[in-house]
């Protein structure tokens, strides 16, 4: 299918549909919401990334939004939206929907730009190649989607995107090749995204002795050095059993089966991202790809003993240059969890606890603030959030800030950032990300994050916290 045809179809198929978001309105000092109708992950957790870019003083948000509401026992479907922000004036633009929609939440867009300053959006991304759309003109998203074309395609079949800009101005996107248990590697762009060129061995693919560790698996976060030369992989493994066998799923630690998405230990490796060579912490070089018997003797960094997560950790470059972590992972239960900031410190991996968490799959934010302090912006509740509903099964709480003034050794719970309580009593908040210059650099002061009330209706508003 050509570009041409294929971006026509999409215009038959968006023709007269009307946005179901919020109308344009200025922002005040607290979380605001400014779109409406989401699904779960309506803005997405850390594994896929950015939804947010600031350019040329104009914020540039994606998120999966629908267009009208759903009929009781009908599939929600969700579209590819953005919209932008104007933080002089705190004002909102009109919703711009980019695509058809369907009810998969991995499908949830990303957005970048290119060093010409050129938007790029990419969604539909499940195994599956995705759409990949540019802005025609730099800094121009129009008002409908004539004001795109469609890209080049990057890969046959990707999931859980993240794109991020890396030395001379070059682009790369890091992603899992297919299902659950299948490899993660990347592609680097020197073309601003007209052609992707990356190793010939994938990254990290647990499984390949698949006779010896069949189906086992990995989530993984990323990070680009400082100098964009390098990328740090931080992962979790655990065995993906489709068949649940109880036998595979017994955790010692718990004494019982647990579910297939439990995930353990931490890992960390780094690419050279102009060689491709892949080392871990301490600059042994790996095989590549990295299988759970070579992750487990020489990438480990935390032998979590049997203690687990569901997504993986928020990651920041320390002031030594190292990656740090924010992790949760469960405690004396299943059902009892804790956040903890893990660095590199005399020679060793530490961990020091902050607070409790209402669930393994709270996504959250870790970044640096004035003086030297650290930021940790997390998830909590009282008790474990049951699952009541597929609204509630990746997570969601209350947001507090906590920071350390002592480069992370001690904690204090700073303020509580949740949008109005009484407007939204009874909601839960999810996956806190920040909003970022096309160069990874964190803007201060903003923070992208969506919430819902039901657990069992797809009812999400996405929120931006501009101070």
């Amino acid at each position: 299918m050509t570009k041409k045809l294929l971006l026509s179809l999409v215009l038959v198929t968006l023709a007269g549909l009307p946005a179901y978001a919020e109308d344009s309105r200025s922002i005040a000092a607290g979380p605001v919401s400014f779109a409406k109708g989401g699904q779960l992950n309506m803005v997405y957790d850390i594994r896929q990334r950015p939804q947010a870019v600031y350019l040329d003083g104009k914020v540039y948000i994606v998120f999966a939004g629908r267009t009208n509401e759903v009929p009781v026992g009908e599939k929600p479907s969700t579209h590819p939206m953005l919209i932008t922000y104007d933080p002089a004036s705190r004002e909102f633009s009109d919703v711009i929907m980019l695509g058809p929609g369907d009810g998969d939440h991995h499908s949830t867009p990303i957005v970048w730009a290119d060093r010409d300053e050129h938007l790029h959006v990419l969604y539909g991304c499940h195994r599956t190649a995705g759409v990949h759309l540019v802005s025609k003109a730099p800094r121009e998203v129009g008002d409908s989607l004539e004001a795109w074309e469609i890209g080049d395609q990057i890969e046959g079949s990707m999931s859980y995107p993240t794109v991020f800009r890396i030395y001379d101005n070059m682009e790369l996107i890091y992603y899992r090749t297919i299902g659950h248990n299948s490899s993660w590697t990347f592609r680097i762009s020197d073309s601003k995204g007209k052609s992707w060129a990356g190793p010939e061995n994938d990254v990290t693919d647990m499984d390949l002795d698949f006779e010896r560790w069949p189906e086992w698996s990995s989530y993984q976060s990323k990070l680009a050095s400082a100098d964009g030369k390098s990328l740090y992989v931080c992962f979790m493994s655990y065995d993906d059993v489709k068949s649940n066998d109880p036998k595979r799923l017994y955790n010692p630690r718990y004494k019982k089966p647990v579910r297939n998405d439990w995930k353990y230990d931490l890992y960390l490796i780094k690419v050279d991202l102009k060689t491709y060579g892949v080392t871990n912490f301490q600059g042994q070089a790996l095989q590549t790809p990295i299988d759970i018997e070579q992750a487990n003797e020489k990438c480990r960094i935390w032998d979590t003993d049997w203690r687990g997560a569901g997504v993986p950790p928020a990651m920041k470059l320390g002031k030594n240059g190292n990656p740090a972590m924010l992790h949760v992972l469960s405690g004396d239960t299943l059902e009892q969890h804790n956040y903890y900031y893990v660095r590199y410190v005399g020679g060793k991996w530490k961990q020091t606890l902050i607070t409790g968490s209402n669930h393994q799959w709270n996504s959250c934010h870790l970044a640096d603030g004035a003086g030297g302090a650290l930021h940790a912006y997390i998830i909590t509740g009282r008790g474990y959030l049951n699952e009541e509903g597929f609204m509630d099964a990746h997570g969601g709480g209350r947001i507090e800030e906590w920071t350390s003034g002592d480069d992370g050794n001690s904690w204090k719970k700073l303020r509580d950032i949740t949008p109005d309580k009484t407007k939204y009593a009874g909601w839960k908040f999810n996956n806190i990300q920040p909003v970022k210059e096309p160069d990874g650099t964190i803007v201060e002061n903003m923070l992208l994050f969506y919430g819902w009330k039901d657990g069992d209706e797809p009812k999400a508003e996405a929120f931006l916290l501009h101070e």
